[in-house]
């Protein structure tokens, strides 16, 4: 125990699965080191952003939320902020985090390695094979793959090509 130590609860952010979901997805924001605005954008869709005056942001609730995950994330490495979040989430809780994280880091085109990285490390932790997780991976890639509707000649475009989810 650091002198320190007594100091941690002091802002009131104990990890919770809540927060653990927005958490991860800063951490998957920056991972980076730059932030979209596609990426922001999904943050605030996926926190539950608020309309006000013709503009999207995030309400109250979620605003807190979103400030207790910065704040965690500004004071612990992703490597503690795993290890500490991991065994609170349940399987669904975990899944539920690995494709958000897969649809942000898709949302502004394409996963940088930075990105595919961070993700590598989060599906180790949650104890997440990449065959399992490979249909659910499939299904976002299709959603953000818009050249099937701007390349005629999309392999995905041809006739007898079917959208399948693979086991």
């Amino acid at each position: 125990m650091g002198l320190f130590d007594m100091f941690k609860g002091d802002s009131g952010d104990e990890m919770t699965p809540h927060l653990a979901f927005a958490t991860s997805l800063l951490y998957m924001i920056a991972a980076d080191g730059e932030f979209d605005n596609e990426e922001i954008g999904q943050l605030l869709a996926v926190l539950g952003g608020e309309k006000s005056g013709g503009s999207i942001g995030v309400g109250a609730n979620n605003r807190a939320l979103l400030d207790s995950a910065q704040r965690y994330m500004s004071k612990n490495s992703v490597d503690q902020f795993l290890a500490e979040a991991a065994p609170l989430l349940s399987d669904a809780q975990k899944m539920c985090i690995l494709t958000n994280l897969i649809d942000s880091s898709l949302s502004d085109g394409q996963a940088e390695p930075e990105e595919q990285a961070m993700f590598g490390k989060f599906m180790q932790a949650f104890e997440i094979s990449e065959e399992r997780f490979k249909p659910f991976f499939e299904v976002l890639a299709l959603k953000h793959d818009r050249s099937v509707f701007t390349q005629e000649n999309h392999p995905k475009n041809a006739p007898d090509f079917r959208v399948s989810l693979s086991q």
